[in-house]
């Protein structure tokens, strides 16, 4: 007789509220942006899906704060999420990589304790490739006294996030985050509509096997960056060589590496001296996933959780992954500045 192994099914909401049962002073409203973010997340799975044959692909004649011309695909992403987000009660105020200043919520609509960030289609020049793109979020509780969302709520270091996550469109779509209790990622069943838990506990190897980083840069960076480049590829000080694996699309290259492990670089150059990813729609949330799942994350000097935010659309170096790997940066970086300052 052949027996069979049972294998329990686990949704995203089951999760969040077993999650939720081993916090008794909990009141749900984390647990309720999570659900929305969620369902955000379906609805842009299934326009990515269907891009090439819905007539979304491609850029519109406008421009996002960034000076960057908007995907169409981004601006349906940008107002879903605003939509799925503004109405329940539980968001003060929100901010976008996509629109230049705070996204209130309306008047007809419950305010709560919680500001929401986001990067609502993060690698959209990608899309007309087929390449996987991504949505990034950020959480953070309010820490003013008004009715409403202010800058100083969103202008807090990374460290202060409580929840942060990201969504992968790719040859399946998973959502992963953390609420400061571990990483765990889910896999979106598309025959129920429901993501299932998929990664339990995600943990990023101590010591990575990939470098992702664009080398074309490479005649902009320093020295000091030039110098930990042929670290990672053992060309000097005795390292086990990494494989370098690059697709252009932050979520996926940290996806990749986070299950992998490895290292994502974006250095500062000449042309962008204070780098070019953005802190709260970016960094912040990617580095806070990143040391729950026992990585790391630094500008090059500083870990990243620990940078004071001063403008929405501050940007800065990123080198996040595994923390052996962050490590030899910060030592690289620190070692170079001595050699320069004596």
């Amino acid at each position: 007789m052949v027996q069979h192994t049972a294998t329990s099914v686990v949704t995203i909401e089951r999760f969040i509220i077993e999650q939720e049962r081993l916090h008794p002073e909990a009141t749900g409203e984390l647990s309720g942006i999570l659900y929305d973010m969620g369902l955000a997340a379906k609805m842009i799975a299934n326009k990515v899906r269907r891009a090439g044959l819905a007539d979304i692909l491609g850029a519109t004649e406008h421009s996002n704060v960034q000076g960057e011309i908007q995907q169409k695909l981004d601006i349906f992403a940008n107002d879903t999420i605003v939509k799925a987000m503004d109405h329940g009660g539980r968001l003060c105020a929100m901010a976008s990589e996509e629109e230049p200043g705070i996204i209130p919520i309306p008047d007809n609509f419950r305010t709560g304790k919680y500001c929401l960030m986001f990067d609502p289609l993060d690698g959209s020049s990608n899309i007309d490739v087929n390449v996987p793109v991504g949505t990034i979020f950020s959480v953070m509780q309010k820490i003013t006294r008004g009715r409403h969302g202010e800058l100083e709520d969103l202008l807090q270091p990374g460290r202060r996030q409580v929840a942060a996550g990201y969504v992968i469109y790719g040859s399946s779509t998973m959502l992963v985050y953390t609420t400061g209790q571990g990483v765990h990622g889910f896999t979106l069943d598309p025959s129920i509509g429901e993501f299932l838990l998929s990664h339990p506990n995600i943990r990023i190897p101590d010591e990575g096997r990939y470098l992702s980083v664009n080398d074309s840069y490479e005649g902009l960076w320093d020295e000091g960056t030039k110098q930990l480049m042929r670290k990672y590829r053992g060309l000097e000080g005795g390292r086990r060589p990494l494989s370098v694996r690059y697709v252009g699309s932050l979520v996926a290259d940290f996806h990749r590496n986070l299950l992998g492990g490895g290292i994502f670089c974006y250095p500062a150059n000449r042309k962008a001296p204070g780098g070019k990813l953005r802190l709260l729609y970016e960094a912040n949330p990617l580095a806070f996933i990143c040391e729950q799942a026992g990585g790391a994350a630094c500008d090059g000097v500083t870990r990243v959780l620990d940078i004071q935010p001063t403008e929405l659309h501050q940007r800065v170096p990123l080198y996040i992954g595994s923390r052996r790997d962050v490590d030899l940066a910060t030592q690289t970086f620190q070692h170079h500045s001595e050699l320069v300052g004596a």
